[in-house]
C-alpha cells in the first residue's frame, strides 16, 4: 500500500495567483518585500539613486594654514619673524563636468530601475514556470494512481478467472507484474512532484512544507501581441546599457579640462606685527595625462554595449517567435487531445474492460487499450504543460 508524503499532510493548496504574492511579484514599487531575488535589484537601484545625488554635489573648500620663518638661525631663530598664512581655496570645475558626471549617475540608475523591473519579470516568469511544472506533475500522479487502480482491478479479475478456469496462470502473473510496476511509477510520480513543489516553494523561501498544487492546469493568458520595440523590458535594459555607455565617454571627456584652484587668504608678520592679503590660482598642465586612456577605453565600452544590444534584439525577435510557435502548436495538440483523441481512447478502453469482464476479449487487449488510453493522457499532460511554459515565456518578453 503506497503512503502519501508526510511532508504533504499539513501543506495547504495554493493557486497561481497566491503563488505570486508569496514571491512579492505583486508588490509594487514601493511596498516591502522579503525576498531576495527582488531585494537585491531593489537595492541595487536605491544604491545607484544615491550616487545621483552625490554627483550633483560641487567639490569642497580647502583651508590651508601655513607658518614660515619658525625654529631658524640667527634673525629667523625663536618666533620673532614667523610668518602665518592662512587661506581658503576652491577648485572650480571646467568642462562641464559636473553636469556629465551627473548625466552618466543618472543613466547608471535608470539602467538599474530597468534591471529591477526586469528582475521582477524573470521572478514572475520562474513563479509560472514552476507552477506549471509542479501541476504538470500532479497530474502524472493522478494518472499513475488511476493506472493502479485500473491495474489492480484488472489483476482482481484475472485472479478470478484464473481461478474458474477461464484463464492460463500466466495470465495472472501478467497482470500482477503490470500493477508491480505500475505501483514504482506511482512512486516515482509523487516524487517528482515532491520536487516540483518543493522547486516552487523555494521562491519564497519555503522549505519545510511545500505547497500542494492542484493538477489542474492554471489559465494561463499569453499577451495578445509581443512587440520588438522600446517597451519591452529585455531590449529597455540592452538600450540601457548603452545609453549609459555614451554618458560615461561625455564624463570622460570632461575630465580633459584641468580644473583651477583659486585661493584667497591673509598672512601675518609677527616681526612687525603687520598683515596682507594674498590671492593664488593653481592650473595643473595636462602634457602626458589627458584622459586620453579613459576616454578610449568609454568608447570601446560604447561599442560593445551597441554591439550586445543588436544581439539583443535578434535574440528578441527570435525568442518571440519561438514562444509564439510552441504556445500555438501546444494549444493545437491540446484541443485534439482533450476532445477527439482521449474520448475516443476512454471509448475503446470502457468497451474492451466490458468484453474482458464477460470473457470474450483476453487480458492483452484490455491492456493494450489502457496503455493507449495513458499514453493519450501523458501526452495531453505535455502538451498542457508546453503551452503554460510558452504562455509565460511570452508575459515575459511582453513585461514592461
Amino acid at each position: 500500500m503506497l503512503v502519501q508524503p508526510a511532508i504533504a499532510q499539513d501543506a495547504s493548496i495554493v493557486s497561481l495567483e497566491e503563488a505570486l504574492d508569496l514571491t512579492g511579484v505583486a508588490d509594487d514599487a514601493t511596498s516591502s518585500t522579503f525576498n531576495p531575488r527582488i531585494v537585491g535589484p531593489r537595492a541595487e537601484s536605491e544604491a545607484a539613486q544615491a550616487l545621483v545625488g552625490q554627483a550633483r554635489l560641487r567639490p569642497n573648500p580647502e583651508v590651508s594654514l601655513e607658518v614660515e620663518n619658525i625654529a631658524g638661525s640667527g634673525a629667523f631663530s625663536g618666533l620673532s619673524a614667523t610668518e602665518y598664512t592662512l587661506a581658503v581655496g576652491q577648485r572650480i570645475e571646467l568642462g562641464g563636468k559636473r553636469g556629465a558626471r551627473v548625466a552618466a549617475a543618472e543613466a547608471q540608475a535608470q539602467l538599474a530601475n530597468l534591471r529591477t523591473d526586469l528582475a521582477g519579470a524573470e521572478l514572475g516568469f520562474l513563479v509560472r514556470e514552476r507552477y506549471v511544472a509542479a501541476a504538470a506533475a500532479a497530474s502524472r500522479v493522478e494518472l499513475a494512481r488511476d493506472v493502479v487502480d485500473r491495474n489492480e482491478e484488472l489483476a482482481r479479475i484475472a485472479g478470478v478467472l484464473v481461478e474458474v478456469g477461464r484463464e492460463p496462470p500466466l495470465r495472472a502473473l501478467r497482470a500482477e507484474a503490470t500493477l508491480a510496476e505500475a505501483r514504482a511509477e506511482l512512486q516515482a510520480a509523487e516524487a517528482n512532484s515532491l520536487a516540483a513543489r518543493t522547486a516552487l516553494a523555494s521562491l519564497w523561501g519555503e522549505q519545510d512544507t511545500p505547497p500542494l498544487v492542484p493538477g489542474a492546469f492554471p489559465n494561463i493568458e499569453p499577451p495578445a501581441a509581443v512587440l520588438a520595440s522600446a517597451t519591452s523590458l529585455p531590449l529597455q535594459v540592452a538600450r540601457g546599457q548603452s545609453a549609459t555607455a555614451a554618458a560615461e565617454i561625455d564624463y570622460e571627456r570632461s575630465l580633459r579640462i584641468p580644473d583651477p584652484v583659486v585661493s584667497a587668504g591673509v598672512r601675518r608678520f609677527e616681526e612687525s606685527n603687520d598683515s596682507a592679503f594674498l590671492v593664488g590660482v593653481s592650473i595643473p598642465l595636462p602634457f602626458w595625462n589627458r584622459n586620453q586612456g579613459n576616454i578610449a577605453a568609454a568608447e570601446a565600452r560604447l561599442r560593445a554595449a551597441n554591439a550586445r544590444e543588436v544581439v539583443a534584439l535578434a535574440d528578441f525577435e527570435l525568442t518571440v517567435t519561438r514562444a509564439r510557435s510552441q504556445y500555438l502548436a501546444a494549444e493545437a495538440r491540446v484541443e485534439t487531445l482533450s476532445t477527439t483523441s482521449l474520448p475516443q481512447a476512454e471509448e475503446a478502453l470502457r468497451l474492451v474492460r466490458i468484453g474482458y469482464r464477460n470473457g470474450r476479449f483476453p487480458l492483452i487487449e484490455v491492456l493494450s487499450a489502457a496503455e493507449a488510453r495513458d499514453a493519450i493522457r501523458e501526452a495531453l499532460i505535455t502538451a498542457q504543460e508546453d503551452r503554460g511554459q510558452a504562455a509565460a515565456e511570452l508575459i515575459r518578453l511582453a513585461a514592461q
